[in-house]
């Protein structure tokens, strides 16, 4: 099973945890690793459908991390992002 989780740039930047939405109507929390990449895709054993004449068996749920880039930046933000775009260029 395929599902996709929206993160927030902060977190894909500097690691964190998510909460994914399960089949059987549960939830389970993820860590995102620092530098997360948009497109990432996370496994996650046993949160997905029910195994075919398995019971009690559950195959894998995979989770493709899209990346939230900010909108409507204030100034400082505007200011924020420009050193450290100039930070990473020297």
């Amino acid at each position: 099973m395929y599902t996709e989780a929206e993160v927030d740039l902060y977190t894909a930047v500097l690691g964190g945890e998510i909460t994914i939405d399960t089949l059987d109507g549960g939830q389970v929390k993820v860590k995102i690793k620092p530098g997360t990449q948009p497109g990432t895709k996370l496994r996650l054993k046993g949160k997905g459908f029910p195994v075919y004449k398995k019971k009690g068996k559950f195959g894998d749920l995979y989770v493709t991390v899209k990346v939230r880039i900010p909108e409507n930046l204030s100034p400082r933000e505007k200011e924020l992002f420009t050193e450290l775009a100039k930070l990473r260029t020297q």
